[in-house]
């Protein structure tokens, strides 16, 4: 049997009811948008660090790429919450220590503060929590102009600020210096800065057709398909599995002491090994 050396590609199709719907709404305001209104694409990057390589960092030069080491020291966290003019490709930001629905609301104010009152405000966002609390609620209420589009679960890459954020990641977080959640934030706001000189949106080019026609030609097993996770209750046995080959000849249970004081309990039967429990005590006597 070969093993592919290359990582292997995993995706997860959204389970939303109203997935046609949503992807038709949100597509629709990007490529045909309503008149006197503005049509923002609203979400969070959180908890981004402030990082200081344990040295300097070797710089790009000919024959040789930018060197980092492996190791880091964090000064704290901030998050980012940002909106996206679609049609301008202007941003709105601002960081907070937290990402709270009370730091979403001040965020939302801003917003209100720096739309003209003449203009309706269209924005997409997805299903977190924070956007969902009753505070948030009775904000859009409370407020006519405010049309609220969420994007399906699991599909966040309706969402155009998202592409902000990554470009965000890349050439301004990733190879900076950040000894503060000061110095990151002044980082965060100098990029933001720089978009809003010389804006250029993003062009979404895919109709609703086009992606519900490409959805439709996956497999018909593609929903299924996800990505293992070290709390899936099969995991570890088919990991185990796939890298014990021996085969037991015995019967019994027998205890085996790992660092930390940690005693597994592994019921080995007849050719077949099942993982039992974990357990924290004292070896049983014999």
């Amino acid at each position: 049997m070969a093993f592919s050396r290359t990582a292997p590609k995993f995706f997860k199709l959204s389970s939303d009811a109203l997935f046609v719907e949503e992807v038709r709404d949100i597509v629709g305001l990007y490529l045909a948008p309503p008149e006197r209104a503005l049509v923002l694409c609203v979400d969070e990057n959180s908890q981004i660090q402030a990082l200081d390589r344990t040295q300097p960092c070797l710089p790009m030069r000919p024959g040789q790429i930018e060197q980092r080491s492996h190791d880091y020291t964090r000064h704290g966290t901030l998050s980012l919450f940002a909106a996206l003019d679609v049609a301008t490709g202007k941003i709105i930001g601002r960081c907070f220590k937290r990402h709270r629905a009370r730091e979403f609301l001040t965020f939302l104010r801003e917003i209100e503060a720096n739309v003209p009152s003449d203009l309706d405000i269209h924005i997409v966002m997805d299903n977190y929590a924070t956007h969902k609390t009753s505070a948030v609620r009775n904000f859009f209420l409370k407020r006519p102009r405010w049309h609220v589009h969420f994007t399906p679960t699991a599909a966040s890459w309706l969402n155009q600020v998202e592409r902000f954020f990554a470009n965000l990641t890349e050439k301004q977080i990733r190879h900076g210096v950040h000894r503060s959640t000061q110095g990151l934030e002044t980082a965060i706001k100098t990029y933001i800065e720089a978009v809003n000189t010389d804006p250029k949106p993003f062009r979404w080019t895919k109709s609703a057709d086009d992606i519900l026609n490409t959805i439709k030609r996956l497999p018909s097993n593609a929903p299924n398909r996800r990505t293992p996770r070290r709390n899936d209750s099969n995991f570890g046995i088919r990991t185990l599995g796939a890298l014990i080959v021996p085969a037991f000849q015995f019967s019994s249970f027998r205890h085996y002491r790992c660092r930390g004081g940690k005693w597994w309990n592994l019921g080995i039967g007849l050719k077949r090994l099942a993982i039992v429990r974990t357990l924290r005590s004292r070896p049983t006597k014999r």
